[in-house]
């Protein structure tokens, strides 16, 4: 029959490893239609044709409609409830605490809701604001505008790598330049138009001798690669997320942020008017022309005619044109790499020492192991003084106490067990 052995305590060990695995979203899947989905979860009612958009939109590794399209991230955007962008928007709180827009803008309480939701998972309290650096109390390094990209767990798996992000990332859409901080109103729609001037690379160079750790886990600092006391954003690493800092209303040109806040744009976004006028009549119903110099949309405040990227376009566009606007011109479109990261898969293992002594396991239950004498067929007719059992060893059982069996493992080839060799055989379970 079988034998069993007990195994002691002593002979189980734990250990744990990392295992890490590179990911690369090239820009084309960002800034695609194609591998970028959106997702009708908001629509306006009264007056105009209304407006519909996502709260988010979730990129893909290759074309969506695909069975093997992988979800890679999440982009959406968020307002800081008490931060300048918001407070100046606002006209008024209703006596349920709700805030109230005028009608120019557009999905104010989403983006407010939003960056609450992020706020309420990252830092622990829906009402504190996100800061790059993170920690700072200055007013200054506050996130008022965010964007929010949030990695999925196919890709973070049990978390991001400190120091091996990286964001490659526009500044500034076409129709200005760094060395022209101080813009001009222009008159051709630039927010859809892909960027061609320099990128910044944004990383979380220095994260690993700054560590960091708040309410949603580990957390390190982007910055700017060129420039690292320039920061520009956070990485939270055990939430697979990454928060962009977009500027504010009182940015000056010395506040680096993930873009320029202060670039003028112009472009056709959602509204809940549209041009009527004979000069703009191509434009539909519904449709707002914004950024053009000496055209004002039907409706809306004549200060639109020369609209930045804050406060005009976070304030007055749909979630679905600003994440829209950031993926087809600040990721740029091509075959380059827009992000990259390495992830870590925790490996917990239990190693268990299946010991066999010499006067062990040198005999199989298997029943053609003797003959229809009962005679060990191992060992010679008449040599039965002279030679011993011995068996291979191909198999592990491990039983519970009640003698089910648990698991199975399989040496990589036999191994001859007889009365003169101890054997000791290590089976690793890895979960």
């Amino acid at each position: 029959m079988a034998t069993f052995k007990e195994i002691s305590a002593a002979d189980v060990k734990t250990s744990r490893s990392v295992l890490n695995q590179l990911v690369d979203v090239i820009q084309e899947d960002i800034s695609g239609s194609a591998t970028r989905k959106s997702y009708q979860q908001f629509v306006t009612g009264g007056v105009g044709p209304g407006v519909t958009s996502s709260l988010y939109q979730t990129v893909f590794d290759q074309d969506f409609t695909l069975q093997t399209a992988n979800p890679v991230l999440d982009m959406t955007i968020g307002l800081y409830e008490s931060g300048d962008t918001v407070t100046s928007a606002s006209s008024a709180t209703d006596t349920n605490g709700k805030l109230l827009f005028p009608s120019q803008s557009l999905m104010m309480r989403e983006k407010v809701d939003i960056y609450r939701q992020y706020a309420a998972n990252l830092l622990g309290d829906s009402s504190s604001a996100f800061a790059t650096p993170f920690g700072s109390t200055s007013t200054d390094d506050q996130v008022d505008n965010a964007a929010f990209i949030s990695f999925k767990r196919l890709f973070t798996r049990d978390k991001v790598k400190r120091e091996t992000f990286a964001l490659k990332m526009y500044q500034y859409a076409n129709g200005a330049s760094a060395t022209n901080p101080t813009y001009k109103p222009i008159t051709t729609p630039n927010m859809n138009q892909t960027a061609t001037g320099s990128a910044s690379i944004f990383t979380d160079f220095g994260s690993s001798t700054n560590r960091r750790r708040t309410f949603g886990g580990e957390v390190g600092n982007l910055v700017d690669s060129s420039d690292t006391s320039k920061h520009i954003g956070l990485v939270f690493y055990d939430a697979g997320t990454v928060v962009l800092n977009l500027g504010g209303r009182g940015d000056a040109a010395s506040q680096v942020r993930a873009l320029d806040p202060r670039q003028f744009l112009s472009g056709s976004i959602s509204s809940m008017v549209g041009a009527t006028d004979s000069t703009h009549a191509d434009i539909p119903y519904g449709k707002e022309i914004m950024g053009l110099s000496g055209f004002t949309t039907p409706g809306v405040a004549a200060e639109k005619t020369n609209a930045k990227f804050v406060p005009d376009l976070v304030t007055s566009a749909s979630i679905d044109d600003i994440v829209n606007h950031l993926s087809e011109t600040r990721f740029s479109s091509g075959s380059m790499t827009a992000t990259t990261f390495q992830n870590n898969t925790n490996i917990n293992s239990t190693l268990i020492f299946c010991r066999a002594t010499a006067d062990e396991f040198n005999y199989s239950s298997n029943p053609t192991y003797t003959d229809t004498s009962n005679r060990i067929r191992v060992i010679e007719q008449g040599q039965e003084d002279v030679q011993r059992s011995f068996t291979y060893i191909t198999t592990v059982g491990l039983y519970d106490v009640n003698d089910n069996l648990l698991a199975v493992a399989k040496l990589s080839r036999p191994i001859e067990k007889n009365d003169e060799k101890d054997l000791t055989v290590r089976v690793r379970l890895d979960f």
